[in-house]
């Protein structure tokens, strides 16, 4: 079953060993935490795990699958656990594909949010007009696909609402994200509209730090942990495939909880 998220493409050749953390997670979490290990995967698709680009192209059809029932089981109604103020973390642990002391502060004064695709109005926003629109608070679980989460507390616009505000096509297939330290990123539209998507301007109380994503970053309850990129400069509203820093190099990419 390919993915409906995602182009026919073929894997690259060296997939297996640039993403070895890929494999650990299958064999730790299963096929939908079920128990499709490595092992399972061998014996499903008959390849020799020492073939890097069978592997590759196994781990595809896993990865396809996945997105696909992951799509037909999401529940765009159900809301994600919350959590009491007393137990979120402060500051949120910091991850990316760089060290916390390479982030490159973002002016704030002179940063715009752009606007593509299917949009009525595509006129670039400030951060002070953001700032203006109504927020709401969520306390959430933020789950890393390495294996740690933390409780965290943020605020901001509705994504739902944003959309909805600038006249974005509600009904196109994906909601993909620009920053300024190119991360690209991209999610469904069900999950862009769920309650718990939010354009994130605070943490905690306080305006969002630096190396957080100052002055605006994704936070939905309903993804892990690398589906939410920090320092959004572009939003595209498309129904051509996007892809994503990392699913580009081959993590799944409905990436659910």
């Amino acid at each position: 079953m390919r993915s409906p998220f995602r182009p026919r493409t073929v894997p690259d050749p060296g997939i297996l060993d640039d993403h070895r953390p890929l494999v650990r997670q299958i064999e730790r979490r299963g096929l939908l935490r079920g128990g499709l290990t490595l092992g399972a995967l061998t014996m499903l698709t008959g390849c020799d795990v020492t073939d890097t680009t069978a592997v590759g192209r196994a781990l595809r059809a896993v990865s396809d699958f996945n997105d696909g029932v992951q799509a037909a089981l999401f529940d765009p109604r159900k809301l994600a656990p919350e959590y009491p103020a007393s137990q979120v973390l402060k500051p949120p642990r910091f991850n990316a594909y760089y060290d916390v002391e390479d982030v490159k502060p973002i002016d704030g004064t002179a940063w715009r949010l752009e606007l593509a695709g299917p949009i009525s109005d595509k006129r670039p926003w400030t951060r002070r007009q953001i700032a203006e629109l109504p927020e709401r608070e969520i306390i959430i679980r933020h789950v890393c696909v390495e294996g740690w989460d933390y409780i965290g507390q943020w605020s901001g616009v509705p994504l739902r609402a944003f959309l909805e505000r600038v006249g974005a096509d509600l009904t196109a297939k994906y909601v993909a994200f620009k920053t300024a330290d190119n991360y690209p990123s991209s999610i469904d539209m069900p999950s862009a509209l769920h309650p718990q998507t939010l354009l994130a301007t605070r943490y905690a109380g306080a305006e969002l730090p630096d190396p957080y994503g100052y002055p605006l970053r994704l936070r939905t309850a309903v993804k892990l942990g690398f589906k939410n990129p920090k320092w959004i400069t572009a939003i595209e509203v498309t129904n051509t495939y996007p892809g994503g820093y990392w699913e580009n190099r081959g993590f799944n990419w409905f990436a659910g909880l």
